[in-house]
């Protein structure tokens, strides 16, 4: 089955400079620019976590997305559609990574990601 852990997190949000600058000043992340108005976040883990990002919503809502490692995105979201969840947005390169997008059989929206 291979590893499959949480390796990325990310906020998007209607006003992502002000979520960027929320994050940033209440939990002392540091954040790194990126293309787009994008935001790399270290959140200081030293091991313990995992960073993540904060970017611009594409459709004007707010979303936490997980992302999770998988080393074959579409066998992955063959998996998720048999198991009753469905893809929301197929494969596709984002920079030096590739990720996916799928709800869960309850409508939680879950990344996927290889490369991360």
């Amino acid at each position: 089955m291979g590893h499959h852990p949480v390796t990325h997190f990310e906020f998007t949000a209607k006003d992502s400079k002000k979520l960027q600058d929320f994050y940033g000043g209440v939990f002392g992340w540091k954040l790194n620019d990126a293309p787009m108005g994008y935001k790399m976040v270290d959140t200081n883990a030293d091991g313990h976590g995992i960073g993540g990002g904060i970017g611009q919503s594409r459709d004007g809502k707010g979303m936490l997305t997980v992302y999770i490692e998988s080393d074959d995105i579409k066998a992955t979201l063959a998996k998720v559609e048999k198991a009753g969840g469905r893809t929301i947005l197929p494969p596709q390169e984002a920079g030096p990574v590739t990720i996916a997008l799928f709800s869960d059989p309850e409508g939680n929206v879950v990344g996927l990601a290889k490369g991360m």
